[in-house]
């Protein structure tokens, strides 16, 4: 199925046909922005997609951040308290009825991929009130900028002495075309003062420049990508 026959079945893909291994959401999204585009999804240099780290200043128990329709919950309504996540958000649009964007979270229960608009309104939840040290951030990163800069050999996910926390993926560890074989946490350390102040024509150019993209808050992220061209 291409790009176009999905747009016009509405059809979700099935989330097993992708890789995934649980707790290693930044490697499911790297391995998914190649596949998106192996499989004619996306497009081939997969420029069509973005990388999307949701994060915040604190990362620790006291302040995670909340995700609604998560399988990996045992709630009814599917929040998870993740340290960091990762999804991949698809440009869509064009003529003279432009589609919605699209949300790929393999952790999700809803449907895969979801129309931002409702990802934002069910998952996120912006108008969910709680503590200003709990706000959600997103590094919004180029795919095929990140699909050149980003590695991980795993270290976030073994204890003082080497034990994993969580088994990793079967695969070799990710290495950056440079040889980089870790800098995972460059992209989900997120400081406040990193979050752009408004989402103007500079912050939307530089995500596609950028090696860490751009920050910006959770009430701007359906106005930043209806601004990216």
């Amino acid at each position: 199925m291409t790009t176009s026959e999905l747009e016009v079945s509405g059809s979700s893909w099935d989330v097993s046909q992708f890789q995934h291994t649980p707790f290693y959401c930044e490697e499911n999204v790297y391995l998914l922005c190649k596949e998106l585009g192996t499989k004619g999804i996306a497009d081939a240099q997969s420029s069509d997609l973005f990388v999307v780290f949701v994060s915040n200043e604190k990362k620790q128990a006291c302040a995670l951040i909340p995700l609604w329709h998560q399988k990996a919950s045992s709630r009814a309504d599917g929040i998870v308290l993740w340290d960091y996540h990762v999804i991949c958000i698809q440009r869509k649009g064009g003529g003279d009825s432009p589609s919605p964007h699209l949300v790929w979270d393999l952790d999700s229960s809803l449907p895969f991929p979801c129309p931002l608009a409702r990802y934002v309104s069910e998952t996120i939840r912006p108008d969910f009130q709680t503590f200003s040290e709990f706000q959600r951030y997103f590094r919004i990163v180029h795919a095929p900028v990140f699909l050149r800069c980003f590695a991980s050999d795993r270290r976030h996910m073994k204890d003082s002495v080497g034990n994993w926390l969580h088994q990793s993926p079967l695969y070799p560890p990710i290495v950056a075309e440079d040889g980089t074989v870790h800098n995972l946490n460059e992209y989900f350390d997120i400081r406040t003062t990193d979050a752009a102040t408004d989402t103007g024509a500079d912050i939307t150019n530089e995500v596609f420049t950028k090696k860490l993209g751009v920050v910006i808050t959770e009430s701007q992220l359906e106005e930043f990508f209806s601004q990216i061209p």
